[in-house]
């Protein structure tokens, strides 16, 4: 088990007389984008939006998008206060854990869901402006999410289309896993320069033969077929962007 990416949130007391929120450590990398990072705030967010009041949505996307642009918040937000003062707040983390190939939250209950979501959103206003854009795109569709806190969730807020099952090595470095999926050999690879693709011709070629070979009509089991066809069709796209 190692962890991949953590978020500290300091929380005030239930029973406090002032609601307060601040930031602790972080380890979110987020290259390429939203990385292992960007997944872990926006499963935070997720995991949390729906204990909301709904009438606090649409200025938890407005400063989504205030601090996007790195401007100045005034506070408070969703009616808590954001600090920089640890002093009697209490500390609570959350992780992405990656377990081999498999990946998992580990979440932290302690705390009101909204001081979970702005801690997410504030960390994300911190990020590089390079890496931030994307992350908050990734946040703005964790707002929206309706399913499972699970694998499903992780494979969208990846960026992956439906069906195609998310693991460490395709986010680590998707060209690299898109590639071997495809069946690219390592002479092959090398030929390219790094982070290169080979020629859409080829892949599309490659694409067209591996799918028939997972394809239920040419012989293949049908057990496993959709997803199969779903991580091909995703390998494409992001060795050629359709």
């Amino acid at each position: 088990m190692v962890v991949l990416a953590e978020l500290e949130i300091f929380c005030s007391r239930p029973h406090a007389p002032t609601r307060r929120v601040a930031l602790g450590e972080a380890d979110l990398p987020c290259e390429p984008a939203p990385g292992f990072g960007g997944i872990l705030l926006g499963g935070v967010v997720a995991a949390n939006v729906g204990e909301l009041d709904p009438d606090l949505i649409p200025d938890l996307q407005h400063l989504t998008r205030e601090l996007e642009a790195g401007r100045r918040v005034p506070q408070p937000r969703l009616r808590y206060r954001l600090q920089v003062d640890t002093i009697g707040l209490n500390s609570v983390r959350h992780r992405l854990i990656g377990e081999g190939e498999r990946l998992r939250f580990d979440f932290d209950r302690h705390g009101a869901p909204a001081q979970h979501v702005l801690g997410a959103v504030y960390a994300a206003g911190q990020l590089e402006p390079s890496v931030r854009r994307p992350v908050m795109a990734t946040i703005r569709r964790a707002i929206g999410w309706a399913g499972p806190i699970g694998a499903e969730l992780i494979a969208s807020l990846s960026g992956m289309r439906a069906g195609t099952v998310m693991n460490r090595s395709a986010l680590e470095n998707p060209t690299a896993w898109a590639l071997d999926l495809l069946g690219f050999t390592k002479a092959e690879v090398t030929t390219l320069a790094p982070g290169a693709a080979p020629p859409a011709k080829d892949v599309l070629r490659r694409y067209r033969e591996m799918l028939r070979d997972a394809h239920p009509d040419h012989g293949a089991e049908a057990d496993g077929a959709a997803q199969r066809i779903a991580e091909l069709t995703e390998a494409r796209r992001i060795l050629t962007g359709r």
